[in-house]
């Protein structure tokens, strides 16, 4: 998910900054984050700027510190968890939920983006559908960059 966020923001036209583990820094900043923070070793909060929007993809504490960063009148979205709308309103700020619907429009202009070479799909293997199991257990225990793909046919 964090990959399409950094891809999509910088398509935009946003001025991005995004969070690796060390070994990642790189790649973060081949999909379009003009920042690259190293989370292991460093607190977003101390390097940046106030920002109009945050996207987290973790939730608990990375969620609660991501509104230090957010301007007032700004958004933080969360994937993995609700931000707290009494948060947003102290903070004068909204608190959106992410969940994914079927969104025709949405598809759309993300496969334009595709089609316009502005949006690549991370992958890190494709398996055939046979391993579907020790996909699904990559998922779980491995680090991956990018998206386990079971090829269905050849």
């Amino acid at each position: 998910m964090g990959s399409f966020v950094v891809q999509i923001a910088a398509a935009l036209g946003a001025d991005v900054a995004a969070t690796a583990g060390p070994d990642d820094l790189d790649f973060v900043r081949s999909l379009g984050a003009g920042t690259a923070i190293d989370y292991r070793h460093q607190r977003f909060e101390d390097l940046l700027d106030p920002v109009d929007v945050v996207v987290d993809l973790v939730g608990g504490q990375t969620l609660a510190r991501s509104w230090d960063v957010l301007k007032p009148g700004g958004v933080l979205v969360g994937i993995a968890a609700p931000p707290d709308p009494l948060e947003a309103e102290r903070r004068d700020a909204r608190a959106v939920f992410f969940v994914v619907r079927p969104d025709r429009t949405g598809l759309e202009s993300i496969t334009r983006l595709i089609e316009d070479g502005r949006l690549t799909p991370a992958v890190d293997r494709v398996l055939p559908l046979a391993e579907g199991r020790a996909a699904y257990e990559a998922l779980e225990r491995e680090h991956r960059r990018g998206k386990v793909v079971l090829r269905v046919g050849d």
